[in-house]
């Protein structure tokens, strides 16, 4: 009976170094994870045009919006369409519903660019980026 008891207690501090470095590289692979994320897009509905988005602001589905539930609202993403490769940047401004299993929900004008108005959906790279607009987007003053 000793000898099973020290066995385990060995075995135990053996096994310890390792969880801690399980734990370490799961925090790591948490932290890559939150800054880039794949999953299925969607689209806005036209029936949305106009209504309220949690932000605060008006829906426009001419404008590069997108619905997102964990990234805090106003933050700027690169949306990557796996499929042809087309980006797009848009900015989080809504919430999707709870129960919905799609990683973001874009405005009708970005899925256009991302070129899969027909088909509704498609597998996406996000790539989180700031609260500030990228350089892409922003507007060059006229000379």
């Amino acid at each position: 009976m000793k000898n099973h008891t020290s066995f385990l207690f060995f075995a135990l501090i053996l096994a310890m170094p390792s969880a801690f470095a399980q734990r370490n590289i799961d925090s790591v692979l948490k932290k890559k994870s939150a800054k880039i994320q794949y999953g299925t897009a969607s689209f806005y509905a036209g029936k949305f045009q106009g209504r309220k988005t949690a932000i605060g602001e008006p829906y426009d589905q001419n404008k590069m919006t997108c619905a997102h539930n964990s990234l805090p609202l106003g933050t700027w993403i690169k949306v990557t369409n796996l499929r042809n490769h087309k980006s797009v940047y848009v900015r989080v401004t809504d919430r999707l519903h709870h129960k919905n299993k799609r990683l973001v929900d874009l405005s009708r004008a970005a899925a256009a660019k991302l070129g899969y108005l027909k088909r509704g959906l498609t597998r996406v790279k996000v790539e989180v980026l700031s609260k500030k607009p990228p350089l892409a987007e922003k507007k060059l003053p006229k000379l």
